[in-house]
């Protein structure tokens, strides 16, 4: 077993840690340490064979995890700085605290090996650790990420879509569009904190940082997602360094030729008066009748509710949205809006569907735009639509301009109080074909009410802009249009058969059809 000496900042009970014995040397030598030391030195020795960490660049970072304690109180265990990544030994790491306090360094080793410094990532990767709970965080140098972040100097971004290795990286799927913020670089390591906690408020969803000209941070909720997000993303710089190579727009669905859309722009009159880099489009009255969801899709799935949660009340899918059903349902008790509490799980398979049922085809009569119920009716929509018992719809004038915008290199984004899975499906599956080519991604109420200006605050910065009024937003929701054009958002109201009457003298440009905008 390695012999740690100890810091001062070791000496003085200052956190949960030094008082509960996780400081102690018993606990420092324990095997849940040792282990996770181990796994450090492994891992610099393995990302040096990929490049990621050569010339003692880069570094590593993993609590050590133990059920029987918190994540946030958990020991750190890091890389040191200066050391041969091939050369790494367990010995040679560092134990900080939760809060980052360094509990015991390594012992110093002989000529010419340099005195022990913990990495120069430290202040950064505890930055992850505190504002994404992260159970692990590594730092690459990897050429892919350096050039990734040169191809576009001024980009503060970089973003690919249609990619299947997007589908390794949290919370995506191939049909979304990968955004990862850019900071620059700096002389000194430490001087990228506060810049890179920046960035990760901006970008919640964001699970990495590049740095420009430098490489790029990576963080997961265990070494394994970290890992394998990492991974993914340096498959992913590649592959926009090859199709750059080749004259290919990697940002765009799909991946047609650099310089395309601009030639289209200059050579259409009609379209080179779109000033907007994107759209948002809304779905129920917007690209679909209000009949289509009304009559179609509430329906099947309020006749198919009891089916779907017999056939999969075991599956872990099921289970989640049994979870959160139940949720929403307690809050609804508290607040008056419900009578029908769901029953605990040990009441019985049979009492909680028959309470599920009564609650979803409650919510569904009264149209709740709530997320517990729009993630059931994607899960039984979705059943619908592979037994080809659905079809989705949309207007005529839907996939052309679609095809149009597309071409001349505007991005479209889909925002509906229906799931993303929803979504993806009536476009996947529509009387016109897949479309789903034709956007780069998707938004539901999980960033927040349709109402509320601050959720297309959100999607301003989701999707990159400059400035939120190069975004264009169509909806057939007066209420949603003039919280798009508090955040910021160029709106117009789309007018089709059967939509809701507008107020009179209302301020919003409106179209009848896609075509003439």
């Amino acid at each position: 077993m390695a012999t740690f000496s100890s810091s001062p900042s070791s000496q003085t009970p200052s956190s949960p840690e030094l008082t509960n014995g996780l400081s102690s040397q018993a606990y420092l030598e324990s095997k849940p340490v040792s282990l996770t030391r181990d796994l450090v030195a492994e891992l610099c020795r393995h990302f040096y064979t990929l490049g990621w960490v050569s010339g003692t660049g880069g570094s590593i970072t993993i609590k050590v995890h133990e059920d029987s304690i918190p994540k946030s109180q958990q020991l750190i265990v890091m890389s040191p700085s200066g050391v041969q990544k091939e050369r790494m030994l367990p010995e040679d790491m560092y134990v900080l605290s939760s809060e980052g306090s360094v509990l015991f360094t390594p012992s110093p080793k002989p000529y010419p090996n340099k005195p022990p410094k913990c990495t120069d990532c430290a202040s950064l990767f505890m930055k992850a650790y505190q504002m994404r709970n992260a159970g692990a965080v590594i730092h690459s140098h990897g050429m892919e990420s350096c050039i990734a972040t040169m191809i576009r100097p001024k980009a503060k971004e970089f973003r690919i879509s249609h990619m299947e290795m997007i589908k390794g990286i949290q919370g995506h799927g191939y049909y979304d569009e990968l955004v990862i913020p850019i900071i620059e670089n700096t002389a000194h390591e430490g001087e990228l904190t506060d810049s890179l906690a920046e960035a990760i408020k901006a970008y919640p969803k964001a699970t990495a940082v590049l740095v420009r000209n430098h490489g790029i941070y990576v963080w997961g909720d265990s070494w394994i997602s970290a890992k394998t997000q990492a991974e993914c993303y340096h498959y992913l710089f590649d592959a926009a360094i090859k199709l750059y190579q080749l004259g290919l727009d990697w940002s765009t669905p799909s991946h047609g030729p650099i310089g395309h859309a601009q030639k289209l722009l200059d050579a259409d009159s009609d379209t080179s008066s779109i000033a907007k880099r994107c759209i948002l489009l809304d779905i129920e009255g917007t690209t679909t009748p209000i009949s289509f969801v009304t009559d179609v899709l509430f329906p099947y799935a309020r006749n198919n509710v009891e089916k779907h949660l017999i056939a999969t009340y075991d599956t872990t899918e099921t289970q989640e949205d049994i979870e959160l059903l139940r949720s929403q349902v307690e809050d609804d008790v508290k607040q008056g809006l419900s009578t029908l509490p769901i029953p605990p799980a040990d009441a019985g398979k049979e009492e909680v569907i028959m309470s599920l049922v009564a609650n979803v085809n409650e919510m569904i009569r009264a149209d709740r735009k709530i997320t517990a119920l729009k993630q059931l009716q994607g899960h039984i929509w979705r059943t619908g639509y592979q037994k080809n018992e659905l079809e989705g719809f949309v207007f005529e004038d839907v996939p052309k301009a679609l095809e149009k915008w597309h071409a001349t290199g505007i991005k479209v984004y889909i925002y509906s109080s229906g799931s993303r899975e929803a979504q993806r499906l009536i476009f996947g599956n529509s009387n016109y074909g897949d479309l789903r080519k034709y956007l780069c991604g998707f938004f539901d109420t999980t960033i927040g009410h349709k109402r509320e200006a601050r959720s297309y605050s959100e999607i301003t910065q989701s999707v990159g802009v400059d400035k939120p009024s190069e975004i264009l937003f169509l909806t057939d929701v007066y209420q949603e249009a003039v919280a798009a054009k508090a955040a910021g958002l160029e709106v117009i109201i789309s007018v089709r058969p059967g939509n809701a009457p507008l107020p009179e003298n209302h301020e919003f440009k409106t179209v009848r059809s896609f075509l003439d905008i």
